[in-house]
C-alpha cells in the first residue's frame, strides 16, 4: 500500500524525544501563512483540527493533517517529512530544540496514483 505521508529517520527520533516531553502530537502542514509551508508539530489536545482538514495518515502513532484546499494541490505527491538543523515555526514544539520539520515530496507513479483512488 502506498502511503501518502513518510517520514525519514531523523524526524522519527526527534518525534519520539518530541512526545516524551510534550506526550501525543499531531501535525498540520501550514498553508503558508504564519509560518510558511512547514510542517506544524503541536501537543494533540492543543491543535483544533477543522472539518475541512484531510488525514493524510501517520509518522509511527502521529497523525497527520492537511487542509483539505491544500490537499487538492498536493494529492498526486508523497510527502516526506525530514528535519534539518534550524528554526522553524514559532508554534511548533521542535523550535527549542534547534530543529525545524521540512517537508519534501515526490510525485506519484501512475500506478501508485491509481492504487490510491
Amino acid at each position: 500500500m502506498v502511503e501518502k505521508v513518510i517520514a525519514t529517520d531523523a524526524t522519527v527520533e526527534l518525534l519520539s524525544r518530541l512526545k516524551e516531553r510534550h506526550g501525543p502530537l499531531l501535525f498540520h502542514q501550514s498553508g503558508g501563512c504564519c509560518d510558511g509551508s512547514s510542517p506544524m508539530c503541536f501537543p494533540r489536545e492543543e491543535f483544533k483540527v477543522g472539518q475541512t482538514d484531510v488525514l493524510l495518515g501517520y509518522i509511527g502513532d502521529t497523525p497527520f493533517y492537511m487542509s483539505k484546499d491544500q490537499y487538492e494541490y498536493w494529492k498526486h505527491t508523497q510527502l516526506i517529512i525530514d528535519v534539518i538543523d534550524g528554526r522553524g515555526g514559532m508554534f511548533s514544539v521542535e523550535g527549542p530544540e534547534g530543529k525545524r520539520f521540512l517537508t519534501r515530496s515526490r510525485v506519484f507513479s501512475e500506478t501508485e496514483r491509481d492504487s490510491l483512488d
